[in-house]
């Protein structure tokens, strides 16, 4: 019997995905649930799995475009499972009464989360385990290997070298940007879905909203003492660090509730107000800049908040954030400053009429607030605020950047909640 395996939509209106990465190659056993590939679309890359065990024929190529719903590889559930195929994960294994206790799992291992996640599931003792990952780090398959039995041990015995399997085929990456003083030579790279849609919603935002920008500046004395005062506790508190986004979540959230306008957006003729604020946090990855949205906001504390922000960084970075994460934000944070930008003018995220820009800290002569005439070095951020003004004036503006101004020169507002 032979069982297709076709691409899955990974959202309303995607029809098309790119094939990204093969974890396994045609003619090789795949155990069912079983990860095969990636495809990665204009929002996200999902994994496909192995609907049941056999031998795999794969269809697409790293690189190809397939339409929702094609069949992309295909499943042999009639034949025999090779003699040096790694057992499934359900089958049971003989131990002695004495070693039933399934090994505790080491947590202090370097290991991926999938790894430690796997480990903990079969009871392997990850200090037993030997990484191929980069660095020496543990992963699924490494973990895959010991309960199998095929791991490689800390001094192994002279054996005949088995033959290499063959890599799993990976999407085609462009040849390293060596310059040759005097070339001319040119590269083509193709663009991914991602970048299709990242041009697509930029020129979209450009060419149907009346876009204004608005500057202002803040100190960040407050904030930072307030950060390096607590930070420990906080770590150790939380087990999260505490960063500036969280002070600026909770500023935005002020300000959107002071300036409830900068929260809505058009629908047709109306302007739709929206209770709560949901707050896209614009995050860089390899493929390109995603906006994963925090719900509801207004009802988080710091430590939900950097912890959400760091688990979005995390899985944004592995193309694991889901289209839904993604979709329904009511305004937008974007924190170029991690990267260096010293001043920028964000472009909207439609239907959002608002998105504020964060920037570098540097020390700057200002005039001392305390002793008036006084020049002071100060650490100071640039913010910008970009807005619609067909449904944002220039007043309110002003005065949700000043809020969120006074906000971060005087945090004890958040925490008061003033």
């Amino acid at each position: 019997m032979s069982v297709d395996i076709t691409i899955p939509s990974p959202g309303e209106s995607i029809t098309e995905v790119t094939i990204g990465v093969w974890h396994k190659n045609t003619g090789e056993w795949v155990e069912k649930d079983e990860i095969l590939l990636e495809i990665e679309s204009d929002k996200a890359t999902l994994e496909v799995p192995s609907p049941e065990s056999g031998l795999l024929q794969t269809v697409g190529n790293p690189g190809d475009e397939m339409a929702v719903g094609a069949v992309v590889a295909t499943i042999d559930t009639n034949a025999e499972r090779p003699a040096d195929a790694a057992p499934p994960a359900a089958e049971p294994t003989e131990t002695p009464a004495a070693e039933a206790a399934p090994p505790a799992v080491d947590t202090d291992a370097k290991a991926t989360s999938v790894a430690r996640k796997m480990a903990a599931e079969r009871g392997v003792n990850l200090a037993g385990v030997t990484g191929s990952g980069p660095g020496g780090r543990i992963t699924k398959q490494d973990v895959a290997s010991a309960t199998s039995g095929t791991q490689p041990s800390a001094a192994p015995t002279a054996t005949p070298a088995a033959p290499a399997a063959p890599a799993p085929k990976s999407a085609p990456t462009p040849p390293p940007a060596t310059i040759v003083p005097g070339s001319r030579e040119t590269r083509r790279e193709k663009r991914t879905k991602l970048r299709q849609r990242i041009a697509e919603r930029l020129i979209q935002s450009q060419q149907t909203t009346a876009t204004l920008t608005t500057f202002n500046e803040c100190d960040m004395s407050a904030v930072m003492a307030l950060r390096t005062a607590s930070k420990e506790a906080f770590a150790e508190k939380h087990g999260v660090g505490l960063g500036f986004m969280s002070f600026f979540v909770k500023a935005t959230v002020e300000a959107l509730r002071a300036f409830p306008r900068v929260n809505a957006c058009l629908d047709g003729d109306h302007i739709e107000y929206h209770d709560y604020c949901d707050i896209g946090v614009a995050v860089g990855t390899p493929k390109g800049l995603v906006v994963p949205v925090l719900r509801n906001a207004e009802a988080m504390n710091f430590p939900q908040i950097e912890a959400a922000i760091k688990n979005f960084a995390i899985r944004g970075r592995d193309g694991k954030l889901t289209i839904d994460e993604m979709t329904g934000g009511t305004f937008t944070v974007s924190n170029g400053g991690v990267y260096g930008s010293m001043m920028s003018t964000p472009i909207l995220n439609p239907p959002q009429t608002g998105i504020l820009g964060m920037h570098a800290i540097k020390k700057r002569a200002v005039e001392d607030p305390s002793s008036p005439g006084s020049i002071v070095l100060r650490p100071m951020m640039y913010l910008a605020l970009s807005y619609d003004h067909r449904i944002i004036d220039g007043t309110e503006a002003v005065g949700f950047l000043k809020t969120i101004k006074e906000c971060i020169e005087q945090p004890g507002r958040l925490l008061l909640d003033l």
